[in-house]
């Protein structure tokens, strides 16, 4: 099995800006998942972003890097970008890696690359993991999926409550990491947004309401968290 991994990295976050830089024992975090990709199984590895400073960094601990467009208003659509810079076929499939995620293990990046390879029919391959509580169930900044008895994903949500209240299938915590083949991301890119992606703030649901497939399945290696917040990173540097 062949695949690529990119790691879309943009410098301006809106809740913590130059995250992808800010340093665990010395080393930027995006150096961190650089590294899981690069032990994930992948013939290539690709940091994607419009910012010097993060091409700066990625190029002195031995990234390959693709200066993209500033116009792109998310990673899929800077992924998309370097699909058409490098040429890739339509078939070639492409992990969506996030330049915040240091701790996603090389392990899962493999599982979701495989999970699209061995499902043809599918257009999309995630993961997900336990909920740890309540808490985690009630938090609106933790995103819910549930899959059928296929590994299809049912629905998605920030929101618990708009499940349907009757529905059997187990609640899990959605993990942002995602594969795709070329083709379908550049055909996926040129969709508008659609309703539901707008109402819930995720981008997966326009693949919804196209009504394609998209596959889930429990991670293989529970990660650790993401850095959203000044509060992630500060958590981060307790657990590394």
């Amino acid at each position: 099995m062949e695949f690529k991994v990119v790691i879309p990295a943009h410098y301006a976050s809106t809740r913590l800006p130059g995250k992808v830089l800010l340093e665990v024992r010395g080393r930027p975090i995006i150096e961190y998942v650089y590294e899981n990709a690069c032990n994930s199984g992948a013939g290539q590895v690709v940091v994607a972003t419009d910012d010097r400073r993060i091409a700066d960094a990625a190029r002195m601990f031995g990234a390959e890097v693709c200066l993209t467009s500033n116009q792109h208003v998310s990673g899929t659509d800077r992924i998309a970008e370097v699909t058409q810079k490098y040429a890739w076929s339509d078939d070639t499939v492409i992990v969506n890696l996030q330049g915040d995620e240091p701790m996603m293990p090389g392990k899962n990046i493999h599982q979701v690359a495989a999970n699209l390879y061995h499902h043809p029919a599918v257009s999309i391959a995630t993961l997900c993991a336990v909920l740890d509580s309540g808490h985690e169930i009630q938090n609106t900044n933790i995103v819910k999926v549930i899959y059928d008895e296929h590994h299809i994903a049912i629905g998605f949500t920030r929101d618990v409550q708009t499940f349907d209240p009757s529905c059997s299938h187990t609640v899990y915590r959605h993990l942002g990491i995602y594969a795709y083949r070329a083709g379908y991301l550049r055909k996926f890119t040129q969709w508008p947004r659609s309703r539901l992606e707008k109402q819930e703030s995720l981008e997966q649901m326009r693949a919804f309401e196209h009504g394609d497939l998209i596959h889930v399945e429990l991670c293989k290696s529970v990660p650790g968290i993401g850095v959203d917040t000044q509060e992630d990173y500060e958590t981060l540097l307790d657990l590394m």
